[in-house]
């Protein structure tokens, strides 16, 4: 009887996640796990492989039913597994990645699927990307050598729908379809017990990468099945684990490949040399391509160099090709090399990659140093005006590609993003998102331009939260990010269920498109390749760019410079046109005056005195330097501020300062209408052509109807 009632105890299901270093991805991945459970005997079990950034705490506080094992090294992927799998009671074994979010039916769907398909062994699900796009690895071929040729010759991407090339990810079958495969993706395997007591663990040969092909090849041989099955689905945020650590990615997965061809492929010495060849080349050729990347930026100002040479020839001289033909090997060589040598220096091929303060110095340094080797050298000083010409081109030019390809909203490595920020949609219209929203108007440094919400109900679309209008519901939630040009995508899962969260995903997957989920703690946004923090953390002794003498002597250079210039070109017609009655870009046009005498910056905070905020007229903003005509907190004015948040944007700009975030708020001050007041749009109403009002209802639900008088 005892032995009886300690079999109805035993766990159905186990789930096991081997964590490093990833602590909010965890935290999420854990909590939509606990969901997935409920109903089910089983058991959580994680391994923590020598992780510094507080997950082991983490888990010990908020996941106090989770079994934690703590390890003082990286075992590495496959020896902790095989260390959990040993404690692990569960009649079913699950591993799965902690960078993954797992829906509400994901363990229930599978395991009816084993009870259903009893020789099936092993079994993995679909896997989505961040972007909603499907992720290939998820079902997978065994590389034989035909299959590694057409994946390294890259046939298998040029014909992705043929049964002969797209073997590799299997691509020329449907990814709705359940079918028999070689190899699922270690981001999520399930499998029966009774299999490993078969075949037994991981192979700890493997460190990282190869261990879940090797494993469910041993699994195929002792004549198990291996399914996929598409009926439910999880997202993975592939390589979190792998960016955080130390390791070399490209060296440590062709060494997996290695050793995966020695043990099971290489039946012969011919198809082994053939294959370890194979993935010699493919490593190298990976390895190439990551050194090689940032010296296409290079190789593009080192022809937009030249360009700039030929055009200031053309200019001065009236025709190209005038110099002498021995000089033109150098003259096309030199200049664009020393322009290229000084901008890598200063970082803007490495970390401070696409960086325009830094591409306009160094390029004016280097049109310096150009100049003064032209003195030297005699036999080439040619014209010293064409290079003069030549210098004013590349100053614009080489800043001005970056400018537009970051305007364009185009990732950069510096952390900012596009010009008008990240057009965004909330996902919600509970009080949750309100906070939420309420949060990310802090949030200066993460770009979130939010356009709007969408229901999850129809109930309210049409109406205002906040001020901003409720878009759409989940329905068609595709055709309101393509209507509205949306970039970013926030869901909020406190009310809202991971089911429903794929779903959305799945239906919208567009790769322009990030989507991000915020638990309900409020505490982080979880996204493509980042976890950015929602809470309000204090600044201590951080550097302002504002305090630093290159940027303000940079800063008020290009305020005179600029004025000066739009003084002499549009300011008599914006005065003659707008002096009693301004615009918006007119009002900042009038005050070219004072930028040009040094009153006023172009960029800056409000004075005291012109503040919308009765509460923060007088308010000391001395070290933001002089009052701008525009700046962060004046495109916010028709919108009510708390203090903090413009603190928030104070903080932000003194922080950041640049030539190009000036230009970011001058170019959206301009040309950007500011939101309407909160209070004036939230009960706003469309009257009908007949003159009647329409009927509205508020975010609570409340009916209101404006009264003509």
């Amino acid at each position: 009887m005892a032995s009886k009632s300690k079999q109805r105890k035993r766990p159905l299901f186990s789930v096991i996640i081997v964590n490093y270093n990833v602590r909010e991805f965890l935290q999420h991945a854990l909590m939509s796990v606990q969901k997935a459970m409920k109903g089910l005997r089983g058991e959580i079990i994680v391994v923590d492989n020598a992780s510094d950034d507080g997950s082991v705490e983490m888990v010990r506080r908020r996941f106090p039913s989770v079994r934690l094992i703590a390890s003082d090294v990286n075992l590495g992927f496959a020896k902790a597994n095989n260390l959990a799998i040993r404690t692990s009671a569960g009649k079913y074994l699950l591993l799965l990645n902690p960078d993954t979010v797992v829906q509400e039916d994901t363990f229930t769907t599978l395991l009816k699927f084993f009870d259903e398909n009893a020789d099936v062994g092993l079994a993995g699900c679909k896997i989505l990307n961040p972007d909603g796009s499907f992720q290939l690895s998820c079902r997978r071929s065994f590389p034989t050598p035909w299959v590694a040729f057409t994946k390294i010759s890259g046939l298998s991407s040029l014909f992705p729908k043929s049964r002969l090339f797209g073997r590799y990810n299997l691509t020329y079958l449907s990814e709705d379809e359940s079918y028999e495969i070689d190899a699922v993706s270690g981001s999520f395997m399930m499998l029966r017990r009774e299999v490993i007591e078969q075949v037994g663990g991981l192979d700890e040969e493997y460190f990282m990468y190869g261990e879940d092909l090797d494993w469910c090849y041993r699994i195929q041989q002792a004549g198990w099945k291996i399914y996929y099955v598409p009926t439910t689905k999880i997202i993975h945020y592939k390589g979190e684990s792998t960016r955080r650590s130390g390791i070399d990615e490209i060296k440590t997965f062709y060494e997996a490949m290695h050793l995966f061809v020695k043990k099971h492929i290489g039946r012969s010495w011919i198809s082994t040399l053939i294959l370890r060849a194979a993935i010699s080349l493919s490593s190298r050729l990976a390895m190439m391509r990551e050194y090689l990347r940032p010296l296409s930026i290079g190789l593009v100002d080192m022809l937009i160099i030249d360009l700039c040479l030929i055009l200031a020839e053309l200019i001065w001289l009236g025709t190209i090709f005038f110099f002498p033909a021995y000089g033109y090997p150098i003259v096309y060589t030199v200049p664009s090399l020393i322009v290229v040598i000084t901008l890598y220096a200063s970082g803007v091929y490495t970390h401070r990659r696409m960086s325009v303060s830094r591409t306009f110095a160094g390029v004016v340094v280097s049109y310096v140093l150009i100049s003064a080797l032209v003195a030297f050298f005699k036999q080439y000083a040619f014209s010293r005006m064409v290079i003069v010409l030549s210098g004013v081109l590349a100053v614009v030019l080489l800043p001005g590609w970056r400018l537009l390809y970051r305007m364009r909203g185009s990732a950069s490595v510096s952390g900012r993003h596009g010009l008008f920020g990240k057009r965004t949609l909330i996902v919600g219209t509970d009080e949750h998102t309100r906070r939420l929203y309420r949060r990310l108007r802090q949030r200066v440094a993460e770009g979130f331009q939010i356009v709007g919400f969408v229901d999850t109900s129809r109930r309210f679309v049409g109406e205002k939260i906040d001020g901003l209008p409720i878009l759409g519901s989940l329905e068609n939630v595709g055709k309101v990010i393509h209507e509205h040009r949306i970039s970013d995508v926030i869901f909020s899962t406190a009310k809202l269920s991971y089911s429903d969260i794929l779903s959305v995903i799945s239906r919208t997957g567009n790769r322009l498109v990030n989507y991000h989920l915020v638990p309900s703690t409020l505490e982080v946004i979880i996204g493509k390749g980042n976890v950015d923090s929602l809470d309000d953390l204090p600044l201590v002794e951080i550097s302002y760019n504002l305090e630093r003498p290159f940027h303000r002597i940079a800063k008020r250079s290009v305020d005179f410079l600029v004025s000066g210039l739009l003084l002499i070109s549009v300011y008599p017609f914006v005065y003659w046109r707008h002096r009693h009655s301004p615009t918006k870009a007119g009002h900042i046009l009038l005050g070219l005056p004072d930028v040009f005498v040094g009153r006023k910056s172009l960029v800056g905070p409000p004075s005291p005195q012109e503040s919308t905020d009765p509460g923060r007229r007088g308010v000391n903003t001395s070290w933001l330097g002089k009052p701008g005509l525009a700046g962060l907190v004046q495109l916010h004015g028709n919108r009510p501020l708390t203090d903090a948040e413009a603190e928030q944007f104070n903080l932000y700009y003194a922080r950041n300062q640049s030539m190009l975030l000036d230009m970011e708020i001058l170019v959206k001050s301009l040309f950007v209408s500011p939101a309407r007041p909160a209070d004036e749009l939230r009960f706003s109403t469309d009257e009908s052509a007949a003159g009647r009002p329409k009927r509205i209802r508020n975010v609570r639900g409340k009916s209101s109807r404006k009264r003509e008088k």
